[in-house]
């Protein structure tokens, strides 16, 4: 990333959020001397990446015309190294170590379930459905796309988030692959048959909703 925009991205990460002037402040104690009109072609193109929130307008408590004020999205915070897959495994491992298997197994489902209702897959025809879960998977990462096929729909996950989790027992990827089922299920309204798996060397995890189900 070029420079200058990096820059701009710890500053609005510093403040929480920031007008052209304060960005420009903050600039030229790090580079030296930056224009207003540098710092918005910055921020236009970050905008642009998916990386700042569009602007918000400020009222002013003094005399002047109100400014707008910059902040960052999630895509942004996630520039910066943070300590959540080393956080998940060691979670899972606990897990595993302090309950049963169907004890694990009861917790991921009701993680599987609370994603499937934060996903608020209001469709009730087949496409339009699996139009909704394919854009819902993609936000968490999966790489998913549908087809049709003779036997029905069949949902491909060629991403799996979960991939940088090391397992310490056979059983916890099993655990977070029946989460993923329970989350399929609970997203397309029917109960898809796995005809692919990547653990076992398919290039994707894939999900087979048959006619008579859809």
């Amino acid at each position: 990333m070029q420079q200058t925009r990096r820059y701009i991205i710890e500053i609005l990460r510093e403040l929480g959020q920031a007008t052209v002037d304060d960005i420009v402040r903050e600039l030229q104690k790090r580079r030296g001397k930056i224009t207003a009109v540098t710092v918005r072609h910055h921020l236009g193109v970050l905008q642009t990446d998916g990386l700042i929130i569009s602007p918000e307008l400020r009222r002013r408590s003094t005399p002047g015309r109100p400014q707008h004020i910059y902040s960052l999205t999630d895509k942004a915070t996630d520039l910066f190294p943070n300590n959540y897959q080393q956080l998940a495994a060691s979670l899972l491992d606990q897990l595993s170590h302090q309950l049963p298997p169907d004890g694990v197994n009861v917790i991921l489902e009701g993680v599987a379930t609370q994603m499937a209702n934060q996903a608020h897959i209001s469709a009730t025809h087949v496409t339009e459905r699996l139009d909704m879960v394919v854009d819902y998977l993609n936000e968490q990462g999966y790489d998913a796309c549908w087809e049709g096929t003779d036997e029905g729909y069949i949902l491909h996950t060629a991403n799996c988030p979960y991939h940088h989790i090391n397992h310490v027992h056979d059983d916890d990827e099993s655990a977070l692959c029946q989460m993923d089922i329970r989350l399929m299920t609970s997203l397309l309204g029917a109960v898809p048959r796995r005809v692919a798996r990547m653990t076992e060397g398919d290039s994707t995890c894939s999900y087979l909703i048959p006619l008579e189900s859809s």
